[in-house]
């Protein structure tokens, strides 16, 4: 089971150019708003039609260019969710999962029908229509609808962006489940990086409709290869860096010399770390490997400049090596749970905060 992708499409703003293989594990799709990602999927399903390119299905042309090749999407084979759903209002549940089945029809259908409403466990909700059923109920009838036609590829696009935060955790697990019986290619689009870190395997980054990184997950979260690639995978600490020997890095914008694991080959334009990486160690107790003496590696006084909550984290802006000016006199943000906060709210300022070297990257210009 393969899908092979090399496409060009150009678009008002940009062309989008990919090239990507994917396999019989879910390939996660992450890129900023108008990044090409939607797109990219309605020209590999046959709704939108590329400039040039080939688009392959386990060794069938889907479209090609060069030899004037382009199935229509009744023929592909492939099964979509949108972000909407896109449920036909005016049949049941059973009708809309059994919208489109090729060539099937009377028990056969009926059992197909009834496989999906089971697997998707939808069972007694077979009669309703869709204004009747929640959100979670209708994604989960647009994700039967899309595997009853016995798909060759699935591409889901934000299937979960509608749901609220409850809904959109047990509907996670029951795509979580599919998935993992689908042996096809599966393309998964989101805006939520933990979950696509979550159900992905491999991630492809999109950017401005060109391919930004293409990977194991752990290998582009842990050392993103440009500045873009981080900022999408969340990364929120930044400093310009000149190199001042093979270990040791000076962070520009944070007035701090760091040292490195890493010893490129190259000067890198950027050093980075992701905030919830940034280490504290506790006044007058060395833990965690952590010194608090005034030389220790990566280790610096900081203070709180200021900070902002969610129900389970709290985000620390903190300058380094002197207070701050004011609540946007800041270097770093440091995310940490919100029970670990209150354990060191009453810390006497200045703190000392230490930045792993293991979890410092560098970034090329």
């Amino acid at each position: 089971m393969e899908l092979r992708v090399e496409i060009e499409k150009r678009l008002p703003d940009f062309t989008l150019e990919v090239a990507f293989r994917a396999g019989g594990t879910p390939l996660g799709i992450l890129g900023a708003s108008g990044a090409g990602k939607t797109m990219m999927l309605r020209v590999i399903a046959g709704l939108d039609a590329p400039s040039r390119g080939r688009i392959e299905l386990n060794g069938r042309a889907l479209f090609d260019s060069a030899r004037r090749t382009n199935l229509p999407a009744r023929s592909r084979r492939i099964g979509m969710v949108f972000q909407h759903y896109a449920l036909f209002p005016h049949l049941t549940v059973r009708g809309n999962i059994g919208f489109g089945v090729p060539q099937v029809s009377g028990p056969a259908l009926k059992n197909r029908v009834a496989a999906e409403i089971e697997q998707l466990h939808l069972a007694g909700l077979e009669d309703r229509y869709p204004h009747e059923l929640s959100g979670g109920q209708q994604q989960r009838v647009a994700l039967a609808r899309a595997l009853a036609t016995d798909p060759a590829a699935l591409l889901l696009d934000e299937p979960l962006s509608a749901l609220d935060p409850h809904l959109r955790s047990q509907v996670e697990r029951q795509l979580g489940e599919t998935l993992a019986r689908y042996s096809g290619p599966a393309l998964f689009v989101s805006h939520n990086l933990e979950e696509v870190y979550r159900l992905c395997p491999e991630l492809l980054v999109l950017s401005a409709g060109r391919v930004a990184a293409f990977g194991p997950k752990e290998e582009i979260f842990s050392r993103p290869p440009n500045l873009a690639v981080a900022r999408l995978t969340g990364c929120k600490n930044f400093s310009r860096a000149r190199r001042i020997d093979t270990n040791h890095i000076e962070a520009l914008d944070w007035g701090v010399a760091l040292r490195v694991n890493e010893a490129e080959p190259v000067a890198p334009a950027r050093i980075a770390i992701r905030a919830h990486h940034i280490r504290f160690s506790e006044p007058g107790v060395s833990g965690a490997g952590v010194s608090n003496g005034a030389n220790a590696a990566n280790t610096f006084p900081c203070w709180i400049a200021s900070r902002n909550e969610t129900p389970f984290r709290t985000t620390l802006y903190l300058r380094l090596n002197a207070p701050p000016a004011g609540a946007g006199d800041y270097h770093l943000q440091a995310e940490i749970f919100k029970d670990r906060f209150s354990e060191m709210e009453s810390w006497p300022q200045p703190w000392r905060v230490h930045l792993d070297p293991a979890r410092v990257f560098l970034l090329p210009d």
